[in-house]
């Protein structure tokens, strides 16, 4: 009797775990058919999500050509890694590391900036690596879960020109700028310097979207839908500017191995036709991936290739200044065309101020074709003593001098052009005087300017008494094929009378043809205007300015140009704009012989007075 109930005991609980299994089946049996036949369109979006990832498409960023169409900007392939934090597996960076080559602390970092970026959103890894460490992704794709990669592109430069600090470089975007701006992702490049920082907006383009099909460990199958959804990038504007690539060229081979600025400006747009500073940095060496150990080298260089002297230097101007100098004594009724002063070697007003020689009595047109301190000692003088140093000032900076000219390019500075405000700051209020400002009719003393600031005043005295707003880029051209031109401002100086600029080319004329720019400045074919300068420098050697116009009938550029520690602007600063005038209008340089001197140039030694 008890054996039989225990069999039938044992046959009910396998009856009630049979009946058990079944029901459990059938419930999961309809539930699927609840999920897959009758909620379908519920559930089926939500499954293909779970199967689709978006990502963002770079798009190329826009070139940049000089004002003959040559290419100054170009872009060239680059392979990036990519991962998506939320499917990275920790567990591979020592895997990835060895196939990469760099080191596993590095990666951690990176993993950690992304994952704090965000979880689902592709984030680059390394950026430009080589074609092998790219290959090898490639190959060992499959043991690396959330691993991607894609071809970018980084900046080339197919000109043959470095324009270093005017081109300016990229740079990965902090997380300050990702905080504040949803236009980019962790890892993009954005404009450091020069135009490419001022015309970041316009570069960059619009990002595009792309839907892929991924698997289970987040790999890419391939494109959804066969890219129905995809959102194209928009590439880059391009740029057009006014720069000459000749002209550049052989700008920046007459600057190396030596310290200084040059511009060349067209006096009638204030277009930018060359620009150098020296020295410079290699553009190459700052595209794609940063040498970082490149980097961190010109920043501790003590000759400070990364400042742009051409835009932000401060060197006093000399005796370039005198023909501005004149303008405002004739415009003052101090001097008129005919007037004669009277030069017995200096001036003496308290202390004696030396010229470099006895002149004799001059006007103003031959004492800037002479370069007579003694005369411009005495206008200023005659100027502070009945105007006041603040109307100087004030007609100065009218000049573009003295002030920032807003050209389109990072970090331009105003250099000095002092008032009595920066004399009682600087001095104290009863602590300076007239003797402090008669230096200054000379471009000596409390006195700072850089070459683009020299050129846009010779450009006003070129063209007639306009100030110009200097400008690198003339046209942004849309890839939806609409440009847009940039514009720049003109303004008349409205104190200036013709007939006293007049009066004052034909000083600069005479300082070419038969003052100090005759040796190496004054072409059989081509009228050039200009004014040497030799500003003093209490530290060491003098630094050579020369600023000019061509032709004097009609100028079509004007050239300033500042080497510092290289002595008389006669025989250094002078040299290199005849070269380059020779280049703009032959299109080849005629005189080998002053072309080899300026290469291989250097300074008379210094020899400090006792």
């Amino acid at each position: 009797m008890q054996n039989y109930n225990q069999t039938d005991r044992k046959n009910i609980n396998y009856l009630i775990l049979q009946i058990g299994v079944i029901l459990f089946f059938l419930l999961l049996f309809g539930r699927l058919i609840q999920l897959q036949i009758v909620q379908h369109d519920v559930y089926n979006p939500i499954s293909e999500r779970n199967s689709i990832r978006q990502e963002t498409v770079s798009p190329a960023r826009g070139l940049v050509f000089d004002r003959n169409n040559q290419l100054l900007v170009g872009n060239q392939a680059s392979f990036t890694i990519l991962f998506t934090p939320a499917n990275f597996d920790r567990s591979t960076i020592p895997f990835l590391s060895e196939i990469t080559g760099v080191d596993q602390e590095i990666i951690h970092q990176r993993v950690d900036e992304a994952r704090r970026f965000s979880l689902h959103r592709p984030s680059r890894l390394l950026v430009d690596v080589s074609f092998d460490i790219f290959s090898n992704i490639q190959e060992n794709i499959w043991q690396l879960p959330g691993i991607d990669y894609q071809v970018e592109g980084k900046r080339s430069y197919p000109g043959g020109a470095r324009l270093s600090h005017t081109l300016g470089y990229l740079a990965e975007i902090t997380r300050e700028e990702l905080a504040v701006s949803d236009k980019y992702r962790l890892g993009d490049q954005v404009g450091r310097s020069g135009i490419e920082r001022i015309y970041e907006p316009f570069l960059r383009g619009q990002t595009g979207t792309q839907f892929v099909t991924v698997n289970a460990f987040g790999r890419s199958l391939g494109s959804y839908n066969e890219g129905f959804l995809d959102i194209n990038p928009v590439k880059g504007a391009d740029l057009h500017t006014t720069l000459d690539l000749e002209l550049q060229l052989l700008a920046e081979k007459l600057m190396e191995g030596k310290t200084g600025g040059l511009v060349a400006m067209d006096p009638k747009t204030g277009g930018i036709l060359a620009i150098v500073s020296a020295p410079d940095y290699d553009n190459e060496r700052l595209a794609g991936r940063i040498d970082r150990e490149y980097w961190r080298a010109l920043n501790s260089d003590t000759s400070t290739p990364l400042f742009h002297r051409a835009i932000a230097t401060t060197q006093p101007p000399g005796s370039t200044i005198k023909p501005i100098m004149g303008l405002i004594g004739l415009e003052a009724g101090l001097i008129t065309p005919s007037t004669n002063i009277y030069c017995s070697g200096g001036y003496q007003r308290g202390r004696f101020y030396r010229c470099l020689r006895h002149h004799g009595n001059q006007n103003i047109a031959q004492a800037i074709e002479t370069s007579c301190n003694t005369f411009f000692y005495a206008l200023m003088d005659r100027y502070v003593t009945r105007f006041g140093l603040n109307s100087w000032t004030e007609k100065i900076k009218s000049f573009g001098i003295g002030v920032t000219n807003r050209i389109d390019l990072n970090n331009e500075r105003s250099g000095l052009v002092p008032d009595s405000t920066w004399f009682e700051r600087n001095f104290g209020r009863w602590n300076w005087g007239l003797g402090d400002l008669i230096n200054l009719g000379i471009g000596q003393g409390a006195m700072g300017a850089s070459p683009l600031q020299m050129a846009v005043s010779t450009a006003a005295i070129a063209n007639g008494g306009e100030l110009l707003q200097p400008h690198i880029v003339r046209k942004i051209s849309h890839e939806d094929g609409s440009y847009e031109y940039t514009n720049p401002e003109k303004a008349p100086i409205t104190w200036v009378q013709a007939r006293n600029i007049e009066t004052v080319r034909r000083g600069m004329r005479k300082a070419v043809t038969d003052g100090s720019g005759r040796h190496y400045v004054n072409l059989r074919d081509v009228s050039i205007s200009g004014k040497t300068g030799t500003a003093q420098n209490p530290h060491g050697q003098n630094h050579g300015w020369f600023i000019s116009y061509a032709p004097e009938e009609d100028p079509e550029i004007v050239i300033a140009v500042l080497l510092e520690n290289a002595g008389f602007g006669s025989v250094s600063a002078a040299p290199i704009a005849g070269l380059l005038y020779e280049q703009y209008f032959y299109g080849e340089i005629r005189r080998q012989h002053v072309l080899d001197m300026m290469l291989n140039f250097e300074p008379a030694p210094f020899e400090p007075q006792n």
